[in-house]
């Protein structure tokens, strides 16, 4: 049996599989008349009536029909082929069989089109621009066979997820891992804001440099610099060299400290440079799919420096829109992806004029729209000022997080050492100074699991607690 009769057939007679892959697929797949005129009946049929519809009322729906007699009589017998016999198929397989079935078509058919548009004498009215969207829609092609979340049927997977120890991407930061509880969370959008020259790069490489230490795969897109001035960045930070005595360092000790790095790390850091606003989701998405193909290379993270220089998928460039609609269509899409590939990505984004004098950055200085904070899972300001500078320092200012409560720790002070792209913890007293910091202080009441709920040190005048 062809696989285009077991998918024709598992619509009439497999609800599950219905409900799972009729949205995903499109006539355009079937290539054969009659296999394109039997499901058009049946995805009109389950459309209207909202449920699958019998042999019988196909047939009746077919000689209803305005088609040629030699159409209906070929698509009739195809329908009389099809019985429901008790040889149903694993479930499992027929999804991924559906899915690749839809992938092949997809790509198969934006290849004719790219074709057809290259060539001057076809009917297509598409420009050639657009040749790169239609093969990254097919390669994109995919499908989720979940479908919810039941709340009562799934009472027993919900209370595994509570109890459940989340897997995150730690941070080298004592702070960072604090208002995160232990990391970056998979399927979040993060999103560092600062001005211009501030360290929204040399954050992102320090970020990659330790997730690689760490073991982790990391996937690094640059829309701004070179890969080779990404790279360069990161070789300052694990190589613990400044960028200027890379240049001097000799070729025979280099070899030596990244031989090191290759027996102590086993993770990977892949850097891809796109020209600046050429850029979208599905670009990310084909990338990912293209090097799991040609390197077996998976991302544990995402780095995208930076999001402001992104482009959407679904606006394109030079629509009327305003740029608070631009930059959601971007953030929300760079979040699917992260849920899609069960990872978190990082990204940044530039402050407005006024937040980049401003030495309190709040979410109004956002650049361009405030769509990303109300997309973005965590955010937080990367803070400089000219005293800052000269103590090696800067602050982060939480500005929206879903990890935990933003006003615990708000604001707080880390290390900095830009001729080697590193950034580090400093002391506590580095802290005391701080104004609405939300820290806590050391005659702060706290819990102690330890005496079983008491509190320590709390002191009242005539009483001993």
């Amino acid at each position: 049996m062809r696989l285009e009769t077991t998918i024709l057939k598992n619509l009439i007679y497999n609800e599950e599989y219905t409900r799972k892959v009729l949205p995903f697929l499109s006539v355009d797949y079937f290539q054969e008349r009659e296999d394109k005129i039997l499901y058009e009946k049946i995805n009109e049929y389950i459309n209207q009536y909202n449920t699958l519809p019998t042999q019988e009322a196909l047939a009746i729906e077919l000689d209803k029909s305005s088609i040629k007699d030699e159409e209906f009589q070929n698509s009739l017998k195809l329908l009389e082929s099809i019985t429901n016999e008790n040889d149903e198929a694993n479930i499992s397989w027929l999804l991924d069989s559906t899915e690749k079935f839809c992938q092949d078509k997809a790509i198969y058919n934006a290849v004719v089109e790219s074709i057809s548009i290259l060539d001057e004498k076809g009917r297509n009215t598409r420009d050639k621009g657009s040749i790169p969207d239609i093969l990254s829609d097919a390669l994109s092609v995919s499908f989720d066979p979940h479908v919810g979340h039941d709340y009562l049927l799934d009472a027993e997977e919900r209370y595994e997820f509570y109890h459940r120890i989340e897997e995150k991407i730690p941070w080298d930061l004592e702070f960072f891992n604090r208002i995160t509880k232990g990391g970056l969370s998979n399927k979040t959008l993060n999103i560092a804001l600062a001005g211009t020259g501030v360290g929204k790069s040399l954050f992102m490489c320090h970020v990659a440099a330790s997730c690689l230490s760490q073991n982790y795969n990391v996937l690094y897109i640059t829309l701004e610099m070179a890969e080779e001035r990404i790279a360069e960045r990161v070789d300052a930070n694990l190589l613990n060299i400044s960028i200027d005595d890379l240049q001097k360092i000799p070729k025979d000790l280099y070899d030596k400290k990244i031989n090191k790095l290759k027996q102590t790390i086993k993770g990977k850091l892949i850097v891809k440079e796109y020209p600046t606003a050429s850029a979208n989701a599905n670009h990310f998405r084909a990338l990912l799919n293209e090097l799991n193909l040609k390197r077996s290379f998976v991302p544990n993270i995402i780095l995208i420096d930076y999001i402001n220089i992104c482009t959407s998928s679904r606006i394109k460039q030079g629509a009327n829109v305003n740029s608070y609609t631009y930059i959601k269509s971007i953030a929300e899409e760079l979040r699917g992806l992260a849920v899609e590939n069960a990872i978190p990505i990082l990204s940044a984004t530039q402050t407005t004029r006024a937040g980049f004098t401003n030495t309190d950055i709040g979410l109004e200085d956002t650049s361009e729209s405030f769509g990303l904070p109300a997309t973005a899972d965590f955010m937080f300001a990367i803070i400089s000022t000219e005293q800052m500078e000269e103590l090696n320092q800067i602050m982060i200012k939480q500005l929206k997080n879903r990890y935990s409560d933003p006003t615990s720790n708000r604001k707080f002070v880390i290390g900095i050492d830009r001729s080697k792209m590193k950034l580090y913890d400093v002391e506590q007293f580095a802290q005391d100074e701080l104004v609405d910091t939300g820290q806590k202080k050391d005659d702060t009441p706290s819990f102690d699991i330890a005496t079983g709920g008491k509190y320590k040190n709390l002191k009242f005048e005539g009483f001993e607690v």
